[in-house]
């Protein structure tokens, strides 16, 4: 039994049991790969796979049964590499993010800076994907912490850690009938929003969750006309008047959204946590600790090893 028999039979699971696209990404051949589960098979004593002709079709129960185990043994081969790393060379790596546009654009870049300017022989690679893609890369190993608001406390397989919390804004062209009325000290509500076509985040983004269930309990009708997961395409249909915006208000700067006004609207959503994950189970090296702080400065690394530490499902606040 050897690692590269363990390696193809997860990768033939993550690649759809597609042969040829395991091969690409193990760099071998298809009848590499094919003779490495084989191998392993017949170790093992048990078929892993289902087949139609060579074709891989699916697990059999006894490679349901295996699967987890595998996928242990390969994350404790990795850990132990990086203890090894940690050890002979702390300040030299390199640290793979995966986040949410949102996170990215508007809440990553002071901590890349400050963690960049402190770990100069640390080599930053920023991932970003949705919610449940950067949940998919913590899970598969391809990213060692990922930031994002949606999704990532609904994996047992991950530890997701609070970090702080956010609201949105609404944001309307100048001049709009909303910026008068809260120019006069009228609050606005959602009777008014859903008079008017509504540009947002799509759905599992950003808070997307918290504006549907605000419109749903009070049975009003979303009239979206227009969805993006990137806040500065929001902006920019809102100021070609196709509608009004719905926005994460960190991503709203004055200066540069000079075009737009926004609107508080923390009383018309419930307030969203963006949350820090790691994966369970997975070694941190020492830096990762200090970006995961520099991102969220509670959470330290005492914090993080107790939230490492429970059992799946538990939860963990600050």
């Amino acid at each position: 039994m050897n690692f590269q028999q363990l390696r193809s039979v997860r990768e033939a699971v993550r690649q759809g049991f597609n042969l040829t696209d395991v091969a690409a990404v193990l760099h071998t051949s298809q009848p590499g790969v094919s003779r490495q589960v084989r191998e392993l098979e017949d170790e093992l004593g048990i078929q892993l796979f289902q087949r139609a002709g060579k074709r891989l079709t699916g697990l059999t129960p006894p490679g349901q049964a295996v699967l987890p185990i595998i996928e242990r043994l390969l994350l404790e081969a990795d850990n132990l590499k990086r203890a090894g790393e940690d050890f002979a060379s702390s300040h030299r790596g390199t640290l793979t993010i995966a986040a949410t546009h949102s996170q990215a654009r508007y809440a990553l870049p002071p901590a890349v800076r400050d963690f960049s300017a402190a770990h100069p022989e640390v080599q930053l690679r920023l991932h970003q994907g949705s919610p449940r893609q950067v949940a998919e890369m913590l899970m598969a190993g391809e990213a060692d912490i990922g930031v994002a608001t949606e999704a990532l406390a609904q994996y047992e397989a991950l530890v997701a850690l609070p970090s702080y919390r956010w609201t949105h804004a609404v944001v309307v062209p100048r001049g709009h009938e909303l910026e008068l009325q809260a120019g006069q000290g009228t609050p606005l509500t959602l009777e008014q929003l859903a008079l008017h076509p509504i540009i947002t985040y799509e759905s599992g983004y950003t808070g997307r969750t918290h504006i549907d269930d605000a419109f749903q309990r009070r049975g009003l009708a979303l009239n979206i006309v227009l969805s993006a997961m990137d806040a500065d395409v929001i902006k920019t249909y809102v100021e070609l008047g196709m509608g009004v915006g719905i926005i994460a208000a960190m991503a709203f700067d004055a200066q540069r959204d000079a075009g737009l006004h926004a609107i508080d609207a923390r009383h018309l959503f419930a307030s969203n946590m963006t949350r820090v994950a790691v994966r369970r189970g997975a070694f941190l090296r020492g830096y990762a600790y200090e970006f995961i702080r520099s991102f969220a400065p509670p959470l330290t690394r005492t914090l993080v090893d107790q939230a490492l530490a429970k059992a799946p499902g538990s939860s963990f606040e600050i």
